[in-house]
């Protein structure tokens, strides 16, 4: 509707000067109607200014609108034009734009306070660096874990934090590390993770950095309470026996307080005395074994890491573990067609490896058709070795437990076998992490970084 208003208007405008110059024109050169031709001539002037003027009007109220938008300007008002209703429907629409414009503005900056103050106060350290240089967000969390304030320039916090910003050099655009932080007396470990994206043609490195040294320590401690739970269950099962035995034959060969005449002795109290004697002998090597294996699972030796192809590894494993499944009427299958290197202690980890074959013989014992699989895959940047059975699986009560150092559901099992191994794939770099189904089997997977 405006737009034919608007143009019959400017028709209305040009026929009106068209009509005035060619009476002009007709008139033009006769003395007689000198002043006429004066007042058509001003009156063709006016008509051509106003002409103009009622046409540029739009370009003024859109070039006044953008300049609003660029300057920010939210007070300016689009008014009715004094040039008629024409403009009406237009300066309306400019009108409901700024508003519109102005409300998203405060939207997106009431979201902007709310993320600012929920940033400022979450418990989480947080450090936005823009171009490796520029500091443009650091939370309360982060100042007072880094015990620094009001820094917004990485050159000059790499000066008060030296230790703290070389790690994060050496971790680089992306990764996740432990730094132990020792200052003012005060030590931390802290659980620092950096990301990096490129945002507007500007690169911004994010680092979230946590003080997880009170869950550490409350870790230990209940790590502790599980290992000095079982330590002191095992020597119990070996010191009560011994105690016990020693009582009664110390009983046996006193009377009184006094001890007996050798012709008192008679045949049944010796053989008893030797019985017990063995007794006591077998609980003492038990005792004995029991520390040698905590010998081994405190001394693991230190991985001599060599790149090691993959698929000879496992050859090597199959051909160690095959003739002894044989026997015991269990199917091993073995995947592995990946040609791959890995940097680790090939020893070490066929120390793993057959330890987790030999639980898995365990726990197939008495399946009716018994399966072990052994495979080889990649995921996720990663080299993944498996380990499953079609066994009964492991409880769920027990998961938690399995890697805890002497824990064990086997009678004879001394219980170090999967912490050892937690510990050799730690050394690599690795991670060792068990899934099972009830009457299905256990899975084991080892997960090495390519």
């Amino acid at each position: 509707m405006f737009y034919k208003r608007f143009s019959f208007k400017v028709v209305l405008r040009i026929a009106l000067i068209t009509a005035n110059s060619f009476a002009l024109s007709i008139i033009f050169g006769d003395d007689r109607l000198f002043f006429n031709q004066i007042i058509l001539f001003v009156v063709l002037v006016i008509q051509i200014v106003e002409l103009l003027k009622f046409v540029k009007h739009t370009n003024r109220e859109l070039a006044k609108f953008l300049l609003a938008i660029k300057h920010r300007d939210f007070s300016i008002n689009f008014q009715k034009s004094n040039l008629g209703d024409s403009f009406k429907e237009l300066n309306n629409a400019f009108s409901e734009m700024i508003e519109i414009y102005k409300k998203t503005k405060t939207d997106q900056e009431a979201q902007f306070q709310y993320l600012r103050m929920v940033v400022s106060n979450v418990n989480i350290g947080i450090i936005s660096i823009e171009d490796g240089l520029d500091i443009t967000l650091m939370n309360k969390s982060a100042e007072e874990i880094l015990k620094i304030k009001g820094i917004r320039n990485w050159n000059i916090f790499k000066e008060k934090h030296p230790l703290f910003s070389k790690e994060i050099d050496q971790i680089g655009k992306e990764g996740r590390k432990l730094i132990e932080l020792k200052q003012h007396g005060d030590s931390k470990t802290l659980s620092v993770d950096v990301s990096s994206m490129i945002m507007l043609d500007k690169s911004y490195k994010l680092i979230t950095l946590q003080d997880i040294k009170n869950e550490i320590e409350q870790k230990e401690i209940e790590a502790w309470h599980k290992l000095i739970r079982i330590l002191t269950h095992e020597i119990m099962n070996s010191a009560t026996p011994i105690s016990s035995l020693s009582e009664t034959m110390q009983m046996m060969l006193e009377h009184d307080g006094k001890q007996i005449a050798l012709s008192n002795l008679t045949e049944d109290t010796i053989n008893d005395l030797r019985f017990s004697l063995q007794t006591i002998r077998k609980r003492s090597n038990g005792m004995l074994d029991f520390i040698d294996d905590y010998r081994k699972l405190t001394k693991v030796p230190t991985p001599v890491k060599e790149l090691t192809n993959v698929a000879n590894l496992i050859k090597e494993v199959e051909v160690l573990v095959k003739p002894d499944l044989i026997k015991k009427g269990i199917q091993l299958i073995v995947r592995s067609e990946l040609d791959i290197a890995l940097n680790i202690d090939a020893k070490l980890i066929q120390q793993v490896l057959l330890n987790l074959i030999k639980n898995a013989a365990y726990a197939v014992n008495e399946s009716p058709n018994p399966i072990i699989r052994l495979s080889v895959y990649d995921i996720d940047n990663k080299t993944i070795i498996e380990v499953s059975d079609n066994g009964m699986g492991i409880p769920e009560k027990e998961i938690s437990e399995i890697f805890i150092p002497f824990y064990t559901t086997k009678k004879t099992g001394s219980g170090i076998g999967l912490s050892l191994s937690k510990q050799i794939m730690h050394l690599h770099g690795g991670t060792i992490k068990v899934k099972s189904i009830k009457d299905e089997g256990a899975t084991f997977l080892l997960s090495f970084k390519n």
